[in-house]
């Protein structure tokens, strides 16, 4: 399998709306991030000072702000930024299906994902199924501590690989993810089953291709927080305060590019490569069969897409059978 580099990006470019959107979601939340925790900081530190409130309730009332701060990003997440993502996800995926690009991309990309999943616990609970299941797959099927257990100096590598694959395993579901909407005919769990068999198929490629960019992602993050690592220096120069500010500065534009340009061309290039390199492949039985053997997670997607599986009114069509 290659990695259709010059495909990807030209898909990537012509998508830029939905890169720009997430983007400038990404930095209002920088912003809102800053100021919030700004406000708590100030007003906590107003209150200790007064003699209003201890330091030990200052602490606590840190604490539960940080509390009420995660649980604030990971419902805004699941509801507005994963369907962000799983609207980018439609979009590529229609590129690569057909070469065209919908007019009003981001409304096409919202509408392919309300048709497909209704509401988005519907499509966090296929994806949260299916990335257990390549999770899972990836395990059963690649065990660096067998392979190398013999050499007990080489546990942190081992363990760092283990995490590529894990981390590759990210990308590899919205592959998935995409192959869903280009299999509309389908219900969802039908077409997140047959997704993972074809990629059962195809997957010592397609999870090598996968963590060779995710590999490459990195190391040019690295290299660009390089680049601009002058900018503390030069800032650090005038004191110890314009440092520090300096590194926030560094480390910012790096998370910015990182999460804002280099994860979506990534997320791309291995969209389309799975895409261009399952066509014209169909899910088999035995396939199905051997990666059951190695996922019970896939079990419970198999039975899911059932005609007697719990798939919310989705019309059933069976194609795949998974001996139990």
């Amino acid at each position: 399998m290659g990695l259709h580099f010059k495909k990807a990006t030209s898909i990537f470019r012509k998508t830029m709306p939905f890169v720009l959107l997430r983007l400038g979601v990404g930095l209002l939340l920088g912003v809102l991030t800053i100021v919030y925790f700004g406000v708590i900081v100030w007003l906590g530190y107003r209150l200790v000072d007064a003699g209003t409130i201890s330091g030990w309730i200052a602490i606590v009332g840190l604490l539960l702000s940080v509390g009420l701060f995660v649980w604030g990003w990971r419902l805004f997440s699941k509801y507005v930024l994963y369907l962000i993502k799983a609207g980018h996800i439609a979009v590529i995926a229609h590129i690569v299906e057909t070469g065209d690009v919908p007019p009003n991309q981001i409304q096409y990309g919202k509408d392919q994902v309300k048709e497909h999943f209704t509401e988005a616990s519907a499509l966090f609970a296929v994806d949260k199924v299916v990335k257990a299941v390549v999770k899972q797959f990836n395990k059963g099927v690649i065990s660096f501590s067998k392979l190398f257990s013999f050499v007990p100096s080489l546990k942190k590598l081992v363990r760092l690989l283990g995490e590529a694959v894990a981390l590759a395993a990210s990308y590899i579901d919205e592959a998935i993810i995409a192959y869903m909407f280009v299999n509309s005919e389908q219900n969802r769990w039908q077409s997140a089953r047959d997704g993972v068999v074809l990629y059962g198929k195809n997957w010592k490629p397609v999870l090598a291709s996968t963590m060779l960019i995710v590999g490459g992602l990195y190391v040019a993050s690295f290299l660009l927080f390089l680049a601009f690592t002058p900018i503390a220096g030069i800032l650090g120069n005038l004191s110890s305060a314009f440092e520090i500010a300096g590194w926030a500065v560094v480390g910012g534009i790096t998370l910015t590019v990182y999460t804002g340009f280099l994860k979506p061309w990534v997320k791309t290039v291995v969209i389309t490569t799975f895409l261009v390199e399952i066509e014209g492949e169909t899910p088999d039985s035995e396939t199905a069969d051997w990666i059951a053997g190695r996922s019970d997670r896939f079990q419970e997607l198999a039975s899911k897409a059932e005609p007697d599986g719990s798939s919310d009114g989705d019309e059933p069509r069976e194609e795949v059978t998974v001996a139990q």
